[in-house]
């Protein structure tokens, strides 16, 4: 099973273990999520190339052992800190994500790249676009001005910046797939219809 780096099956209800447990057995019964299964699971089809890559960089970030799954253990361990997660431990994850390349630093194109994907995925009723985002944190946060944010800019920066915090967290807000997860696929609007 997947290394969780401390984060514990113990912070989730009951409830909330079940459905994960149920939903991800239904969708992927030998107990381990392939990318292709993954991009199933969530309903996501016809992605644009960015999305493609965002999709899999997040997949990657998932399978915390590396070995090309996601088992349960760390699908309920990115749910985890994805929606219940401490703020540091978000940031950590959130730089990882953007880290396309993995040299442990954010570059403008990353980052522009990746919001482009999530907003394409999440889509949200952001004011600014994504260039006007990405030099926005540029701006605020690349303290000595070398066009790339480490792991410490990025944390120092975001936890300081309330503007920035706030817009990453709801980028990256994920509620819409656990409601999909609790209604058994279905997105909440079908559900809501049925019920009509």
């Amino acid at each position: 099973m997947g290394n969780m780096d401390g984060k514990s099956v113990e912070e989730l209800s009951a409830t909330e273990c079940h459905q994960w447990y149920k939903k991800f057995m239904t969708e992927c019964p030998s107990g381990q999520l392939t990318l292709h299964e993954f991009k199933q699971f969530f309903g996501l089809k016809n992605l644009t190339p960015a999305s493609n890559e965002y999709i899999e960089q997040m997949f990657e970030t998932f399978d915390f052992n590396k070995d090309g799954y996601i088992d349960f253990m760390e699908y309920v361990a990115a749910l985890s800190l994805v929606l219940k997660g401490k703020v540091e431990q978000k940031l950590r994850w959130y730089f990882k994500l953007y880290d396309v390349d993995g040299n442990g630093c954010i570059d403008r194109d990353e980052l522009l790249n990746i919001i482009k994907a999530i907003r394409t995925i999440n889509p949200c009723n952001e004011v600014m676009t994504a260039e006007e985002f990405t030099n926005m944190v540029f701006d605020k946060i690349d303290i000595n001005g070398d066009g790339e944010l480490s792991l410490e800019e990025f944390m120092d920066g975001v936890q300081k910046d309330e503007v920035l915090l706030d817009i990453l967290t709801r980028s990256l807000d994920l509620t819409h797939i656990v409601r999909m997860i609790q209604n058994d696929g279905k997105n909440p609007e079908e559900v809501a219809g049925a019920a009509e």
